[in-house]
Parts: C-alpha cells; sequence; structure tokens
C-alpha cells in the first residue's frame, strides 16, 4: 500500500513508524508556535499534509496517541477521525484536554496516530424482522451481568 503525501505547509513532517511492527504512524502538529490546550479547551490542530492512498478501498483512521491521553489527558475530541480516500484537504487532528492541568503542543509534536484500515462497503436493506438471538434487545452492559 502507497499513501501519497502531499506537504502544505513548510514545517509538515510526514508520517512516521516509530518501530518495526507499529500498527499507526505518528501525525505531528504542523503549527508556528506552542498551542496550550486549557482543560476542556479544543482544537482542530493541522498536520500540513493531505493524503492519497493508492486503493479507493481503504481509509486513513486517525487516532489518539497513548502517551498524551494517559499522562496528560488529551486525546481526540470526536473520538476517531475518518480521513475517507476521495478527501484531498489538510488533515486536521481535534484534541481535546480531558486533563485537569494545561498542557502545551509544541510544534512538531506527535499528536496521533494514522492508521490504514481495509473499507467494506455494505448494502443496506430493509426488513420486518430480523433474526432471533440469545441477546435480543439488551443494551450496554447486557453481556456482562451473567
Amino acid at each position: 500500500m502507497t499513501i501519497r503525501i502531499q506537504k502544505l505547509r513548510e514545517n509538515a513532517k510526514l508520517p512516521a513508524y516509530q518501530s518495526p511492527m507499529a500498527a499507526g504512524a505518528d501525525l505531528c502538529a504542523a503549527i508556528d508556535a506552542p498551542l496550550t490546550l486549557f482543560p476542556m479547551d479544543r482544537a482542530l490542530v493541522p498536520t500540513g499534509i493531505a493524503a492519497q492512498p493508492d486503493s479507493d478501498d481503504c481509509v486513513l483512521v486517525i487516532a489518539a496517541r497513548s502517551g498524551l491521553a494517559v499522562k496528560k489527558g488529551v486525546t481526540l475530541s470526536n473520538g476517531i477521525g475518518i480521513v475517507d480516500a476521495d478527501y484531498r484537504g489538510e488533515i486536521g487532528v481535534g484534541l481535546v484536554n480531558l486533563g485537569k492541568d494545561a498542557v502545551t503542543i509544541e510544534p512538531g509534536e506527535r499528536i496521533a496516530q494514522l492508521l490504514v484500515m481495509p473499507v467494506l462497503r455494505a448494502q443496506f436493506t430493509e426488513a420486518d424482522t430480523l433474526d432471533e438471538t440469545e441477546r435480543g434487545a439488551g443494551g450496554f452492559g447486557h453481556t456482562g451481568t451473567k
């Protein structure tokens, strides 16, 4: 799989894997000055790159960096980011500070991970009924009550 990356800002960095078996490539903040996120602040942080996968059957998924999330309380504001194969604009990372202290993001700092995932497209058809299962319509936490 090849992903063509276009740098849109001078300080942009290509996504990079940090170990030979890493699933996610790090995305870096393409900002000109430090950005401070106070508790519950949100920001859309530019990466300075646009991407073009060589296949229409994949999606780029943006995930939080565990170090930022666990150590500093900074995670993705939307939980997970999706970059469709036909999107050609700058990739931005929505961050939120869920911690108790202000956190400063430095220019070039690793802020998220980029994963390449296959996409399966389903056909959705309307049905009058669905097959019965043991769980049925049991909601959140239903399977852990036994």
